[in-house]
């Protein structure tokens, strides 16, 4: 079931998206991706290759390195959550530091070969998800809302990119956009929705012991909601609705 998303959705992604990426990542040309139409045809004239091979170069190449790219950046993600799990596990801090260190290095490893797949194929809907998470993980919320942005505009229906698009939100503090996504899963995904309730109380325990920049208003009032809708979801869920 398709999900309704406001308006503000599109024009974040016509606006941001593939260009911050490009422009954070380096990519030559300023906002523009690499692997495009422009560059990439051979030279003209006498002995050039013919249009029908030029459009085979331009299309086939690029997207056989994205598809490799995006393969190694499956297994460095892999790896990532693989160190997750030990650093979770490790009682021995040395232990638990080294993890945390390979998980570092295993993301930001993923991040470049998503980001070398993207350069060849721009539209490539899995490495754009995929950037979104890995810089979702890393807490780089703002680069995770644009990631997931443009993740959105190619398939509006990726609901487990939605709930980690609202994570995000939750990491900048954008509460109400954060809790118009909640609806949304409520409605549509409910596991999804319980997921991202456990986040969005993670966010009120830590925000209530220290504020960090939030008016301790509106942290009662988010807590307050946060509250009435547990326990419709309990209610709802026992009733099984």
């Amino acid at each position: 079931m398709r999900l309704i998303f406001s308006s503000w959705l599109v024009v974040l992604v016509c606006c941001g998206g593939a260009a911050q990426l490009a422009m954070a990542q380096g990519y030559p040309g300023g906002g523009q991706m690499p692997g495009g139409r422009g560059g990439m045809g051979g030279p003209t004239g006498a002995g050039a290759p013919s249009d029908e091979t030029s459009s085979s170069q331009s299309t086939e190449k690029p997207d056989a390195a994205a598809r490799k790219a995006f393969k190694a950046g499956v297994k460095s993600l892999d790896r990532a959550r693989e160190y997750e799990g030990i650093a979770a596990k490790a009682t021995n801090p040395d232990k638990r530091d080294d993890a945390q260190i390979k998980v570092n290095d295993a993301y930001g490893r993923a991040l470049d070969q998503f980001t070398v797949a993207l350069s060849n194929k721009g539209d490539m809907i899995e490495a754009w998800d995929n950037v979104g998470y890995v810089h979702l993980r890393l807490g780089a919320y703002g680069e995770a809302i644009d990631d997931y942005n443009h993740t959105l505009a190619l398939n509006p229906e990726l609901l487990e990119a939605v709930e980690h698009r609202a994570e995000a939100l939750m990491g900048v503090d954008r509460l109400e956009d954060a809790k118009a996504t909640y609806m949304n899963l409520f409605n549509h995904a409910r596991p999804l929705a319980d997921q991202l309730m456990v986040v969005m109380q993670k966010w009120l325990e830590r925000h209530r012991v220290a504020a960090n920049g939030m008016r301790p208003g509106d942290i009662d009032a988010f807590g307050k909601w946060l509250q009435e809708r547990d326990g419709i979801a309990k209610q709802t869920a026992s009733t099984g609705q």
